[in-house]
């Protein structure tokens, strides 16, 4: 299953990063009168082919260009009308029909239903374009347009269909791309159908977006976005303090406690759509249920893990590793920002920081201490002593790991930190198997769908290599029955309750345990920006949230008003903030980048 993300794991790429350190200004002043929100990344867009981009940055930024059949509703997070003003079920669950709306793209051309049918083929038929979202048409079997009218059939009922992932794109632009793999869509103005369309990309330095005046809900408050792609998060706080950037997401703790006190600043802090775990290799094998890769035998044993999730004190871990701006996860990988499939361990289920009663588990099971007091396996053939694989240059992760290290000797397992590169994470704790625990995580989209498939037999990788995206090379008849119930069960509180069945297996077998959920930490220029909508509006988020919704909403004070940088965003003296030299990253580490932290945020 989905071969080409195998492949692409397998790939590396050379980035030239420029700039030496050097202090760039955007390509020249912006027009007199134009209201301008620029918007800081610690990470730069991998492509502008939506068909291929897959960083985080990528897919907020095509958010705000290309419409979706459906969106989250901005107060929800349910699906909601987009292109698609209205759609219908069959009986079976297995045909839906759309109805395209009356609207036109960003070159006053019409949208159509042909546009949608001919995205989804495309992604159908092209192997390069399933790079981005190949999944979503897995279980599609044909896609027809008659006018206005789209017509999806399923090779099964399915019923994340209102969820799909995938911005549909004109025909009449993309049709001629002959070369996906090698198009990188740096053709401008882009046609689009969203919010904005892109104007201007310089690689690694910024995109410039301005707003589309044929948008269906009407022109954006502000008439240009600009995205300032900074090295790293130290750079994009010294240049939102210094008013070169209006607004900046996905901070990590400290560079969030250097903004809380300024009184220009909006420190945002809110509940975020991300769980971070620990990966489990409890027997890694690939889809032939073959052994691969080299994971400790103890963690076979789910006395074992469930004897390490005892030993983990998960509120010194939100205290002490983010500075309390976290929650501890007494449940599994859905956070609780999404109330309705958000599942929590109650009564004998839930698993409190015990290590008395993990002691207990691990002398009952047989593994008994030695005289250094580390445990043995029970035929005294082996230590139990873990690898920890963390990122490379990731502080927070070397801190996790130093709390880690104190809690599993109290029950006397040996850990020891292993720190990858994220191409080499991403092979050896999804392809490979070449560890015993692994940091973790997945930034959750509102239907929970595809971080619920990432834990299924199919998602193992070949008995050639190939892999589907595991997240733990789990196989569980239990969860793969549950997976299949959820997937085709329409009625959406009766399936809410069958995805909080799926949590708690993962919780009680332990293949991951969720350690925390990290709160949404971001920071916006008051005396610029005048007013903003989160998603959901009720304290959501901005940056990171699942839509274009704060950005078609966000305005900012007129050129020439008073207070932060008031000239209407000119672009003097902004930094590009590109710093050293080839960095090589492999496209895996991109695919790691929407699901789990290394260097940025998920998807989603």
């Amino acid at each position: 299953m989905r071969k080409w993300l195998a492949r692409l794991a397998a790939l590396g790429v050379a980035l030239l990063v420029a700039g030496q350190g050097t202090t760039t200004a955007l390509a020249q002043e912006p027009t007199a009168g134009k209201k301008i929100v620029r918007v800081g990344a610690t990470q730069s867009m991998d492509s502008m082919n939506p068909f291929l981009a897959v960083r985080l940055v990528s897919t907020s930024i095509h958010r705000w260009m290309y419409g979706f059949l459906t969106v989250p509703d901005s107060k929800t997070l349910q699906p909601s009308a987009d292109l698609a003003e209205s759609w219908e079920a069959s009986e079976d669950g297995r045909t839906w029909t759309f109805k395209i709306r009356e609207a036109k793209w960003s070159d006053g051309k019409p949208i159509t239903a042909e546009d949608a049918a001919w995205t989804f083929n495309k992604i159908m038929t092209d192997e390069a374009a399933k790079t981005a979202n190949g999944p979503a048409v897995e279980n599609f079997e044909s896609v027809t347009a008659n006018g206005q009218e789209l017509t999806i059939k399923l090779k099964s009922p399915q019923a994340s269909m209102l969820e799909n992932p995938v911005p549909i794109m004109p025909k009449h632009v993309w049709e001629s791309v002959t070369d996906m793999a090698n198009h990188d869509a740096e053709v401008y103005p882009t046609v689009s159908s969203g919010p904005y369309f892109a104007t201007e990309h310089k690689k690694d330095q910024y995109v410039k977006l301005q707003a589309n005046p044929n948008y269906w809900r009407g022109k954006a408050k502000v008439d240009e976005l600009q995205v300032i792609f900074y090295d790293n998060p130290q750079a994009a706080i010294a240049a939102l303090q210094k008013g070169e950037i209006d607004l900046i997401g996905r901070l990590d703790p400290p560079e969030f406690k250097a903004i809380q006190n300024d009184p220009n600043i909006e420190a945002w802090n809110t509940d975020g759509r991300r769980a971070s775990y620990l990966q489990i290799n409890h027997g890694a094998t690939t889809t032939d249920d073959k052994p691969v890769g080299d994971g400790h035998p103890a963690l076979k044993d789910v006395k074992v893990r469930q004897a390490l999730h005892y030993a983990i004190d998960k509120q010194k871990l939100v205290d002490e590793v983010w500075d309390g701006l976290a929650k501890p996860a007494d449940g599994s990988i859905v956070p609780p920002m999404y109330k309705d499939f958000f599942w929590e361990a109650t009564g004998d289920t839930k698993v409190t920081y015990d290590p008395a009663r993990a002691n207990q588990i691990l002398d009952d099971a047989g593994y008994k201490k030695g005289s250094d007091g580390v445990r043995t396996m029970p035929d005294g053939d082996r230590k139990l002593e873990f690898r920890f694989s963390i990122h490379t240059d990731t502080p927070l992760e070397d801190k996790l790991a130093e709390y880690l290290t104190g809690f599993f000797k109290e029950i006397g397992i040996t850990l020891t930190t292993k720190k990858l590169e994220s191409s080499k994470f991403t092979e050896e704790t999804g392809y490979t198997g070449l560890f015993d625990i692994a940091i973790s995580g997945w930034s959750v989209n509102p239907d929970p769908e595809e971080v619920l498939a990432t834990h299924l037999c199919s998602r193992r990788p070949t008995k050639d290599g190939e892999g589907g995206g595991t997240e733990s090379f789990y196989c569980d008849e239990t969860f793969e029955k549950l997976y299949k119930e959820q997937l085709q069960e329409l009625d959406r509180p009766k399936r809410a309750e069958i995805i909080k069945q799926m949590q708690e297996r993962l919780y009680t077998d332990a293949p991951v345990i969720a350690i925390y959920y990290t709160n949404d930490l971001e920071g916006y220029r008051k005396d610029r920006i005048t007013s903003i909508t989160p998603i959901p509006e009720d304290k959501g988020l901005l940056y990171g949230g699942s839509g274009y919704w704060p950005f078609y909403t966000v305005d900012v004070k007129a050129p020439g008003a008073s207070g932060g940088s008031g000239d209407g965003g000119s672009n003097t003296g902004v930094i590009a903030g590109i710093v050293g030299a080839v960095v090589v990253i492999g496209v895996g580490a991109f695919l790691l980048s929407r699901r789990r932290k290394s260097v940025a945020d998920e998807r989603e």
